[in-house]
């Protein structure tokens, strides 16, 4: 599967626990994302766009209503990517 450096990115940061909380507007569709890593950071990379293509992809998902985390099908197409710290 082609995934974008952006989606790979963000990929990583929920598959080490991130989430993306979102916001409805009044017509039901969601208008505003944030993408919190595991320590509280906002990661700035996450746009509408991006979560679009991995929601489309089905890399991510929401379970009644709370915060959309990866999947199983994202964890397996995450690829390896060494942690700095």
């Amino acid at each position: 599967m082609n995934i974008s450096r952006g989606e790979q990115r963000v990929l990583h940061v929920l598959a080490r626990g991130g989430q993306i909380r979102h916001l409805r507007g009044e017509n039901g569709r969601i208008h505003h994302i944030d993408c919190f890593t595991h320590e509280g950071h906002v990661l700035s990379d996450c746009s509408l766009a991006i979560f679009g293509g991995l929601r489309r992809k089905h890399l991510i998902e929401s379970r009644q209503g709370g915060p959309y985390r990866i999947s199983r099908q994202g964890r397996l197409a995450v690829r390896a990517q060494a942690d700095n710290r």
